[in-house]
C-alpha cells in the first residue's frame, strides 16, 4: 500500500446554496389544507393546530398557535388565575425563543402588541432556513383577501434574522396602499423569521379594515373565557385555507471539500494484490509486469497522520495506470 501526503494546495472548499419547495407534495404552492377534529377536541388543541396537505392527515406541514401575554383566547388552567392560560404560555415561549426577554413585547413595525399568531414549519421541511423572498401567503376572510410576503429590510432580534411581513408576493412589496406595504394604523402584518422557520402574524393588522390595509379578520380572543379554546387558531386556519395559496421554499447551504489526488507516472504502478505478486514467494507473477507493470485504480483512501482510515472514495470504473500515464482524481466531501 502506498501513501502520499496531501498538501494545502490539494484542498479546495466550495459552498452552494440549494433551494427546494417546503411542502411534502413537491409542489411550489400548497393549495389544500386539512386539520384533525380529534386534535381540536383534545388537550393539544388548546395550544396549537397542526395543518396537513391531504385528508389522510399523515404528513404535517405546519402548526398554528395563538399567543397572548394576558392569557386571552383560551380558558385558564385555573379559573382563579385568569391570566395563566395556554395562550400566555405560548406567548412566553416565543418571548424566550426570539426576544430573549420576558419583559419585552413584540413590535410589528409601528405597533407594539401583546398578541400574535405563530405559524411554525416542520423542522425537516425547512432544512437550514426558509428562503427569503419566496413567501407568498394568501389569506381570505369573507369577501376580503390579503396576500403577504417578506419585506426587504433586515433586522435582528437576538441572533434571529427578522423581516417585516408586508402586502405583496414573492418578496415584491405591494405599494398600492403605501410605500412600505403595511397597514395605515396597525403596523406591519408580522415577522418573517427564516432561521427558525416561523411566521408571526399581527392579528390587529389583519383585523383592520380593507381601507387601512386589513381584511376585517375576525378572531375570538377578546376575553380569557372564550370557547372553544382553539377558536383563534381555527380562525387563522380558516383564513389560510380560504386563501388556498401558500408558497414558500426552503434554503440549504451545502459545503463541499474537494480533494485532488495525484498519481504521477512513477507512482502506483505496482500492486500487492495476489494477482500481481505471489503470496508464497513474493515474486511478480508475470515477468512482463517487471518492466511494464499495469494496475487499475479502484479506490482512494484518506488517512490521518496515525494511518487511521477516515474516508473512502470509490471510482465509477477501474482507472488503468502504468509508467506512461498520470492520473488526477477529484474527491468530493459534502457536509
Amino acid at each position: 500500500m502506498a501513501f502520499n501526503r496531501l498538501e494545502t494546495s490539494d484542498f479546495v472548499l466550495s459552498s452552494d446554496a440549494i433551494s427546494s419547495t417546503l411542502w411534502s407534495n413537491g409542489s411550489p404552492a400548497l393549495t389544500t389544507f386539512f386539520s384533525s377534529s380529534g386534535q381540536i377536541a383534545g388537550s393539544s388543541g388548546k395550544f396549537y393546530l397542526t395543518v396537513y396537505h391531504s385528508s389522510s392527515l399523515t404528513v404535517p406541514q405546519f402548526d398554528i398557535a395563538y399567543g397572548n401575554s394576558i392569557g386571552s383566547g383560551s380558558l385558564a388552567y385555573n379559573s382563579s388565575v385568569s391570566s395563566n392560560s395556554p395562550t400566555s404560555t405560548i406567548y412566553g415561549q416565543y418571548q424566550d425563543l426570539i426576544l430573549g426577554d420576558e419583559n419585552t413585547d413584540f413590535d410589528f413595525g409601528s405597533l407594539t402588541t401583546n398578541e400574535f399568531f405563530a405559524v411554525t414549519f416542520e423542522r425537516a421541511r425547512f432544512k437550514e432556513s426558509l428562503l427569503v423572498n419566496s413567501l407568498t401567503l394568501r389569506l381570505a376572510s369573507g369577501s376580503n383577501s390579503l396576500t403577504l410576503t417578506n419585506g426587504n429590510v433586515l433586522s435582528f432580534k437576538g441572533s434571529n434574522r427578522v423581516y417585516q411581513l408586508v402586502s405583496g408576493s414573492a418578496g415584491a412589496i405591494n405599494t398600492g396602499l403605501n410605500s412600505s406595504g403595511v397597514t395605515t394604523n396597525s403596523g406591519s402584518y408580522g415577522w418573517f423569521l427564516p432561521d427558525i422557520g416561523t411566521l408571526l402574524l399581527n392579528p390587529r393588522a389583519l383585523a383592520s379594515t380593507p381601507a387601512s390595509g386589513g381584511m376585517n379578520f375576525l378572531y375570538s380572543a377578546s376575553s380569557a373565557t372564550v370557547t372553544p379554546n382553539v377558536s383563534p387558531n381555527l380562525s387563522l386556519f380558516t383564513a389560510i385555507s380560504g386563501g388556498a395559496s401558500f408558497t414558500l421554499n426552503s434554503n440549504e447551504t451545502i459545503s463541499s471539500n474537494y480533494i485532488f489526488i495525484r498519481a504521477r507516472s512513477s507512482e502506483y504502478n505496482y500492486s500487492e494484490n495476489p494477482s500481481f505478486i505471489s503470496g508464497s514467494t513474493g515474486e511478480i507473477v508475470f515477468n512482463s509486469f517487471i518492466n511494464t507493470p499495469r494496475t487499475y485504480i479502484t479506490t482512494v483512501g484518506l488517512y490521518n497522520d496515525t494511518n487511521e482510515l477516515l474516508a473512502v472514495a470509490k471510482l465509477s470504473r477501474p482507472l488503468p495506470k502504468d509508467f506512461t500515464k498520470e492520473a488526477l482524481i477529484r474527491v468530493k466531501l459534502d457536509f
